[in-house]
């Protein structure tokens, strides 16, 4: 069985600590997001306060991103340090470098317009057309969801193309005959 270097294990335990804080954070967003009950009307013109949300769901934003980068790093470090020689392997990697990017374009996505949305609507403002908008239960722990499925995959790919990377350890010594 081969040793695991140390710094893999550092790197990926702050690939995988990144992803837990987003999850929380798009959990307290969840439960700090504008309710029905925020929203005032006076019959034509509508206004929604500021929800705290907006700042955890920003601070999940960025820690989903960080992940993300530093994951792909990782796995196209791996990469180009040598040839992924199973080529069963190179499947896999691929699939789940896609779903994690897909599942990370999609979060980002649903964050962005939730975020945007929790912020204030003045009076005859409105988000969008002179109209509020209250975002819709389950959305950021969607965004959760997902950004924790996204951290997972990019995690399993890191893996796989490490695993399949052997690391060169100490001196090779061939025998002249």
């Amino acid at each position: 069985m081969a040793k695991i270097p140390a710094a893999c294990v550092f790197i990926f335990s702050f690939i995988a600590s990144l992803g837990f804080v987003s999850f929380a954070l798009c959990l307290v967003a969840e439960a700090k997001r504008a309710k029905a009950g925020d929203l005032k009307f006076d019959g034509q013109l509508c206004q929604l306060p500021a929800s705290h949300s907006f700042g955890f769901a920003v601070a999940a934003l960025i820690c989903v991103s960080v992940a993300q980068i530093t994951g792909n790093v990782v796995v196209c470090a791996s990469r180009s340090k040598g040839k992924v020689r199973d080529i069963k392997a190179k499947e896999p990697i691929l699939f789940l470098a896609a779903f994690s990017w897909v599942s990370f374009g999609v979060a980002v996505i649903l964050m962005s317009v939730a975020t945007s949305m929790s912020r204030e609507q003045p009076y005859g403002e409105g988000w969008l057309d002179r109209e509020c908008y209250i975002v819709k239960g389950g959305v950021y722990t969607s965004c959760g969801v997902l950004s924790l499925l996204s951290v997972v995959a990019l995690l399993g790919a890191a893996a796989i193309t490490i695993a399949t990377n052997p690391v060169e350890q100490g001196l090779k010594v061939y025998a002249h005959n």
